[in-house]
């Protein structure tokens, strides 16, 4: 059984060696650096199969280390660790580049769960789900349902989410009534056909203004979002 290699970054001595210990209790070769450039430069000599980095650490913080690491691999799973808990910071990580986040103190069992998902996914080179999605103004938070800036917050039903990431996930393609409704219902079904034209409706209305934005309904094939 192969044993994976983790880069582990965190500057706290207490958490680092209780977290190194249940992970290498698990079956992982885990390297630990207790700041940014140590961690740097531990990546360009070894080669890792997912970075674990706390943020805030001295000599160079987590999101510069993910910023470096992103220029040459943009493949590596990256976790961040924080006790950072603003919705902003999240996303900052998410848009660096991160593939989660957790926050402290976070459960050991949910970390090594994140863990195995995270490695068998890259292992099978399958892309790892995207959360938070731009959509012109807003961001699109798709694990709270929400649609947000800095001065408004929609949310959507669970369905209508749903079938926007659908959609921004297949964005400038077009998507197949039924494809839709198998998705979303499983099942193509009339009456589920009526309640996907009432949330393409209410999505429509809420991009309206969105410049580049629209949902293209083609007779009887099925839609296409464009951005």
């Amino acid at each position: 059984m192969k044993q994976f290699k983790i880069l582990y970054t965190e500057d706290d001595e207490t958490l680092a060696f209780l977290t190194k210990d249940n992970l290498e209790q698990n079956n992982y070769d885990v390297t630990h650096c207790c700041d940014g450039n140590l961690g740097l430069e531990a990546f360009k000599k070894e080669n890792f199969d997912i970075c674990i980095f706390d943020i805030m650490m001295p000599k160079k913080d987590g999101f510069e280390l993910a910023t470096e690491i992103r220029k040459t691999n943009t493949d590596i799973p990256i976790i961040f660790l924080s006790a950072k808990t603003l919705k902003e910071d999240r996303i900052k990580g998410l848009r660096l580049g991160a593939d989660d986040y957790l926050v402290k103190p976070f459960s050991i069992e949910e970390l090594l769960l994140k863990i195995e998902i995270f490695l068998k996914r890259s292992q099978k080179n399958i892309p790892i789900e995207k959360f938070v999605y731009e959509i012109g103004k807003y961001q699109f938070d798709t694990n709270n349902f929400i649609l947000f800036n800095e001065s408004e917050k929609i949310s959507l039903t669970q369905r209508e989410a749903e079938l926007l990431k659908l959609f921004l996930d297949n964005k400038n393609s077009v998507l197949k009534r039924e494809q839709i409704l198998t998705s979303l219902w499983g099942t193509d079904d009339y009456f589920m056909g009526r309640s996907l034209d009432v949330f393409i409706s209410r999505l429509r209305k809420i991009l309206v203004n969105e410049k580049g934005i629209s949902i293209e309904n083609l007779h009887g094939i099925g839609f296409r979002f464009t951005m």
